[in-house]
């Protein structure tokens, strides 16, 4: 059978990349959840590969790089798009629907705005189109503020982020309400746990559900510094394997899965981080990291790998942790009272903030804010198999 090709854009988003959908360009039978979406983005993206290179496909074999966001426009007046994410696994036949990304959530206003998805009443000539995003796969509310010059977006200027090598023009997103689901911001209904880890130990432990459900624990109880790079955990298998045991054993005691089996098939969530207090370090970019630079230091795995800087959706995690006294998080940045953090990650460094308060015996984070940057790299079509899907 021969090539279909359907309309798509390459996007980086944060220290992310992706391809971009419209809903109405799909296939017919992909434009609803199931077999044939799923298969659809999987040959895309060039997954399910053994070598976990994905040559065959758009992807760049590593998690950051494994991504699909599908947009349509809104069938609720208070919002402009509904924004799906999908993380496609690099070596394992499945997509992840189970959470955000936020570094591609930088990219979603801009390409709405593009592509038509976003009433132009709403975009100005010249200054800020604020975009209202429904972020479907968490059932949240994400508000991005994408600069305009001459009606188009402005997608060059001199914002700098940490993990991205070039400057781009700033794009400051806002996570309302940041709680994951419907749930608590602490499924266990405590800042700190004592999570039992076969083969590991009991560990201290701050889970939470804000941006995207994460595990935070000290670096120093798992033999860390917390000013780690890539290679020291990417290239260790039995860290690699610890990490994805205290995932999965976590993944139970938040109530996301009921089996620490079933974590196999739902990678993308949640992250595991660990954390500590600040320390000089070179990063893999080159710059030096210095102690009065940052808050805190933390490190992040996602999808089996230390992650290369921060995701976005775990930098709402960091930013609702910090706020609340007595997490590990928060500790960690010297346990005062905080809207917001500088933490090193690392590539460098990134200030995110949040205000929680108190409501009876649980915490609420009305928004989370960070700045990120988005551009289009390639746009045009992408071509699969016919009989791919």
């Amino acid at each position: 059978m021969n090539q279909i090709r359907i309309p798509a854009t390459y996007m980086r988003g944060g220290t992310s990349k992706g391809v971009f959908f419209t809903l109405t360009d799909l296939p017919e039978t992909a434009r609803v959840p199931g077999e044939a979406r799923d298969r659809l983005l999987m040959r895309v993206i060039g997954s399910p590969d053994p070598y976990q290179k994905q040559i065959d496909g758009m992807g760049g074999a590593t998690s950051s790089t494994s991504k699909t966001v599908i947009l349509s426009r809104s069938e609720s007046p208070d919002h402009d798009v509904d924004y799906l994410f999908g993380q496609v696994s690099i070596d394992k036949a499945f997509v992840d629907w189970s959470g955000n990304c936020g570094n591609l959530s930088a990219a979603v206003g801009p390409f709405a705005i593009s592509n038509g998805l976003v009433d132009a009443s709403r975009i100005p000539e010249n200054g800020v189109a604020v975009v209202r995003i429904w972020q479907a796969n968490i059932g949240k509310t994400i508000v991005s503020r994408v600069p305009i010059t001459d009606g188009e977006v402005q997608e060059t200027g001199d914002f700098e982020l940490d993990g991205v090598t070039f400057p781009a023009a700033e794009v400051p997103v806002e996570f309302m309400d940041p709680a994951d689901g419907d749930g608590a911001m602490f499924p266990t209904g405590n800042p700190v746990d004592d999570l039992e880890v076969p083969g590991v130990g009991t560990l201290k432990a701050t889970m939470i559900n804000a941006g995207i459900p994460t595990i935070f624990m000290n670096a120093e109880n798992i033999g860390y510094t917390g000013n780690e790079l890539q290679e020291a955990i990417n290239n260790d298998p039995k860290a690699l394997a610890m990490f994805e045991t205290i995932r999965a054993h976590g993944a139970v005691r938040m109530g996301l899965i009921q089996d620490v089996a079933e974590a196999a098939s739902r990678q993308h969530t949640p992250k595991v981080a660990f954390v500590a207090p600040p320390a000089d370090y070179l990063s893999s970019s080159g710059k030096q990291v210095r102690t009065d630079e940052v808050d805190l230091l933390v490190r992040a795995i996602s999808m089996g790998k230390l992650h290369h800087a921060m995701m976005g959706t775990a930098s709402v995690a960091i930013a609702a942790a910090a706020a609340i006294p007595s997490t590990l998080v928060n500790l960690a940045a010297g346990g005062e009272d905080r809207t917001a953090v500088c933490f090193g990650h690392p590539f460098g460094t990134l200030r995110v903030g949040a205000e929680a308060v108190r409501v009876e015996n649980d915490w609420s984070v009305a928004k989370a804010i960070m700045s990120r940057s988005a551009r289009v790299l390639m746009e045009g079509w992408v071509r699969v198999p016919g009989d791919s899907f």
